[in-house]
């Protein structure tokens, strides 16, 4: 089974290191940003947890501002024709979840991740949310340790034989039926969540979308985000099939 149980010391070995390119001179960073949330038992009081070990959601807020800024940087450069638009739909596709663990699995975090039994038991090393969030805790982790050069060398290792296929021909799902609403006057798409399931730490949702009159069409992701643009997708070849 992938990832780490509670309680056991993730294998920080030397492939893992080689793997990421650096080597931790605080290697307590990487372990806190491969430590699950369900692998953090809560003190009781304040003592407690400020000696607990941490996980890896505050990693993972700065790992996401670092990526941004690196693959904003990259694509500045290499694209030096293109207007903003068409760089933030390529950006758009470089960051998201997907994109993300992706490159977790190719590096192999889902063997490293830190994981409460039930987590892992239930296949959480390689849920995409876990993933995903833990990648950019590693980039954070890394940005810390060894300064922005390094992450940044990190990020295009990772994300350069990435960088051109991000589609910036078309807009992404959401975008188009907005844009395919507007042209006939029907105002914007209305979405709803329609169900949120699963833990706190990794949930998924469901969400609908309809446009005017029309019927709603659905979709089930891991992030809200994610459920939006399915439920766009599924609704725009609904709209074209009904011409």
């Amino acid at each position: 089974m992938s990832g780490t149980a509670r309680g056991a010391v993730p294998q920080l070995d030397d492939d893992l290191a080689q793997t990421i390119g650096h080597v931790f001179k605080r290697p307590a960073l990487l372990s806190e940003a491969l430590r699950h949330p369900s692998a953090v038992t809560p003190g009781n009081s304040k003592t407690r947890r400020r000696s607990a070990p941490r996980h890896y959601e505050r990693l993972e807020f700065l790992g996401d501002r670092v990526l941004d800024l690196v693959i904003a940087d990259l694509l500045w450069h290499r694209f030096a024709g293109e207007r903003e638009g068409q760089m933030t739909r390529r950006l758009a596709g470089l960051v998201r979840r997907e994109t993300l663990a992706r490159v977790a699995l190719d590096i192999g975090l889902d063997r490293h991740i830190v994981l409460s039994p039930s987590e892992a038991a239930s296949g959480g090393a390689r849920n995409i949310s876990n993933l995903a969030n833990a990648c950019e805790a590693v980039i954070a982790a890394i940005y810390l340790d060894g300064g922005l050069k390094t992450a940044a060398g990190f990020i295009e290792r990772w994300w350069g034989p990435l960088v051109d296929s991000a589609d910036a021909s078309k807009p992404d799902p959401k975008t188009r039926l907005q844009e395919w609403a507007e042209r006939r006057g029907l105002g914007l798409p209305a979405y709803r969540v329609v169900a949120m399931e699963g833990p706190a730490h990794g949930p998924s949702f469901t969400v609908a979308v309809r446009v005017a009159q029309s019927d709603e069409a659905s979709a089930t992701a891991s992030s809200k985000r994610a459920a939006e643009t399915g439920a766009a997708a599924a609704l725009l070849e609904r709209l074209s099939g009904n011409g």
